[in-house]
């Protein structure tokens, strides 16, 4: 990955970016099926695509094989020190070089940008610093063609730390009840956490049809496909490899044909 200090050129007027964010609880795969999301949009050569990894385990990075030296919390404290400090400076000084910090902290190869949210390690309202840099991040999302996001399992974290509306939201389950709970209340809690124009949910590591049939699957949101366990996904999560270097697989091609059931521009390409 190489270090740029600007995100490339800007969408076309009157275009918008597809923003996909994916949450779930998190051990049922979210990341996994967040970086395949990520590879079936860069099938498309002429796509431009931004992930955020906006879960503080940051494992995202790991499966994109980026590495991470600045996060947009780094940037959030850094700049909260200085503003306690240097009581000589106005505030519009210190925000001034806010978006030039966020845009170092891009990391691109070929197609693909990628930025880490980071974990928050202030606590307490920043409103001001906050929303600048959700604006910020917003700006820099209108540059490319598709963003995906690696959220919480809360979705209202999206909305706080990273952006207030996106295209489409998918839940991520295992076959597990408490993965399933957590979906129930993405589905209840989504029209008020964040803004989006469709939504579906995706269970991850499925043994095969007669395991599915056996799950109790809720109606909100809507089902849009199963995803089988890969063991070369596995060993590449265990190995800390990048999942855009593995073969196409029954894994890949799932999430190819649930994103295409949900719309997402060019899944099939």
């Amino acid at each position: 990955m190489c270090d740029h200090d600007h995100a490339g050129p800007s969408q076309p007027a009157g275009r918008r970016p597809t923003i996909v964010a994916v949450c779930g609880k998190g051990g049922a795969g979210k990341t996994s099926i967040s970086a395949a999301i990520v590879r079936t949009l860069l099938e498309d050569p002429a796509r431009r695509v931004l992930a955020i990894d906006a879960d503080p385990a940051v494992g995202l990075a790991s499966a994109l094989g980026v590495e991470v030296t600045r996060t947009v919390d780094d940037i959030r404290t850094d700049l909260i020190g200085h503003m306690a400090r240097d009581k000589g400076r106005s505030t519009r000084e210190l925000l001034s070089n806010l978006d030039y910090e966020v845009f170092e902290a891009v990391r691109e190869r070929g197609n693909l940008a990628f930025l880490a949210i980071g974990r928050p390690e202030r606590k307490g309202c920043y409103c001001q610093v906050n929303d600048l840099l959700r604006d910020i991040i917003a700006d820099l999302a209108e540059s490319f063609d598709a963003v995906v996001i690696d959220g919480e399992a809360g979705i209202e974290q999206v909305n706080r730390r990273v952006m207030e509306r996106v295209t489409h939201l998918v839940a991520v389950s295992d076959a597990s009840a408490r993965g399933m709970n957590v979906v129930r209340t993405i589905g209840s809690v989504a029209n008020s956490a964040v803004q989006y124009e469709r939504t579906g949910l995706i269970l991850n590591r499925i043994r095969g049809e007669e395991e599915l049939r056996s799950l109790a699957i809720p109606q909100e949101p809507p089902f849009l496909g199963w995803v089988p366990e890969d063991e070369a996904v596995r060993e590449a999560d265990i190995g800390g490899r990048s999942l855009l270097d593995l073969p196409g697989s029954r894994f890949t091609d799932a999430v190819r044909e649930c994103l295409g059931r949900m719309g997402v521009c060019g899944a099939h390409s």
